[in-house]
């Protein structure tokens, strides 16, 4: 579905003493749409002989597009930039750090990851006008702030590290054609959504698709349910100390979010198959009820990255759409957006890590791979018309008008409670389980951590 706009590649560089030659994706100037009074400007900082690694998780394709990103620093620098990443980046970056050979950069998939680093005294704080930057200029900056701030080894916090690139999981995939055939519109409210729902039924249809099924994890998309009901029926503030646990799983806060994604998931008339059928239905199959004729279902709650589970041949934005998965209008909290991404940290202190972390704030450096594919940037000063794919650009006007934004919660908790009854527990639920009970059995492992 993804596709690239651009697909020229122009040879150029002009460095201060000398010319080098660099394979950039767009020649600097050409394209109105992008920055290239950024490009122009990094030309001032003269990094001719230093060297900076960086390493992260990213291989294969992604690590192809980041490397045209790096392609820009090099030619306007002329810092020798390597990207080393690929799989096995978490237990590699540890390593590094611990025999004292980091990189000069990392690039880091999980704040909690990011948090232990600085714990040990292994990160750099960036300095101290970033975190302002970054509050003014990316949407929801605060929430940005707030996921890169960690103790150091003395204790005392400090912001750590940059977001760069992320993912949006409040999400709601539908099919136009079945929604215009019905004569249904878009619900821009919790309330609406929940009233479509009942429309739905009372229609003769089965509103939602839900599906946990995922072999060893099974469970995990339930979790983005309960996230997402925490972020819209409680605050940023009660969010962030859930998945701390100064907020237990137990309190009531919590226990309604979790009835908050019952409501849908745990009514027969609502859901494909049944209550029962949710539990057991693998997670890349659930959606295909979008594409049945009649309709198996109407919607499907998921990340942006489900279309890669659709039935081969179909058109995001024709065949089948998306829209937010909306707030609660009488609660009076915004709209929260639910995500992940990767934050980059400096793990080698030196003068070109610093200009390199510099350059990613800059418009430019998120405009290059936005123009190609599967990019997403809070960045309010980009230019939207650069995106090379208009699925992504309305994903990325999401964020762009998000008021708060919050990491996948179960991906903060510690492994056995996240990655572990979490998961189980919103499977019993699904299967009947009172929601109390369950959240009491999950803090009851969370108290058995230290």
């Amino acid at each position: 579905m993804k596709s690239r706009l651009f697909a020229g590649v122009a040879l150029f560089a002009l460095l201060s003493g000398a010319a080098v030659a660099q394979d950039l994706k767009f020649a600097p100037g050409e394209d109105a749409r992008f920055h290239w009074a950024d490009f122009e400007a990094l030309k001032a900082t003269d990094l001719k002989g230093q060297k900076l690694k960086i390493d992260g998780p990213w291989g294969g394709v992604d690590k192809e597009l980041f490397n045209s990103v790096i392609a820009y620093f090099v030619a306007a620098t002329g810092a020798d930039v390597q990207y080393t990443g690929g799989d096995g980046f978490e237990q590699r970056v540890m390593i590094d750090v611990e025999a004292g050979s980091p990189p000069g950069i990392a690039v880091v998939p999980q704040p909690g990851l990011a948090a232990d680093l600085a714990k040990r005294g292994k990160l750099a704080p960036l300095p101290a006008e970033t975190a302002a930057w970054i509050k003014d200029n990316y949407a929801a900056g605060q929430s940005w702030v707030d996921l890169a701030t960690y103790p150091g080894a003395d204790g005392t916090p400090a912001l750590y590290g940059m977001f760069y690139k992320v993912d949006v999981k409040s999400l709601v995939w539908y099919s136009p054609e079945n929604f215009a055939d019905a004569g249904y519109e878009v619900p821009t409210t919790m309330e609406d959504l929940k009233a479509l729902t009942e429309k739905i039924v009372a229609d003769g249809g089965t509103p939602w698709c839900i599906g946990l099924g995922s072999g060893p994890a099974t469970g995990w998309p339930a979790t983005d349910w309960v996230e997402d009901m925490m972020l819209r029926n409680n605050t940023p503030a009660d969010y962030d100390a859930w998945v701390s646990n100064a907020l237990k799983f137990d309190d009531p806060k919590v226990v309604t979010a979790i009835e908050d994604f019952g409501w849908f998931a745990r009514n027969d008339a609502f859901v494909q198959g049944g209550a029962a059928a949710v539990g057991s239905t693998d997670f890349r199959d659930s959606p295909k009820g979008l594409f049945a004729s009649p309709p198996g279902c109407y919607m499907h709650r998921q990340a942006s990255f489900i279309p890669s589970f659709f039935p081969e041949g179909t058109v995001v934005g024709q065949d089948a759409d998306f829209f937010y998965f909306p707030a609660y209008a009488e609660k009076d909290l915004g709209k929260p957006v639910l995500g992940a991404g990767t934050l980059f940290v400096v793990t080698q202190d030196s003068p070109v890590a610093q200009a390199f972390m510099k350059f990613l704030q800059t418009p430019l450096a998120h405009e290059i791979w936005m123009a190609q594919t599967g990019f997403l940037t809070p960045h309010k000063g980009v230019n939207a018309e650069v995106y090379g794919d208009p699925t992504l650009r309305k994903m990325g006007d999401i964020l762009l008008q998000a008021d708060t934004f919050r990491f996948d919660g179960s991906d903060l908790m510690p492994g056995a409670v996240g990655a572990g009854v979490f998961w189980t527990g919103m499977v019993d639920y699904t299967n009947g389980k009172d929601a109390a009970t369950v959240a009491a059995d999950i803090q009851k492992t969370w108290d058995t951590l230290k």
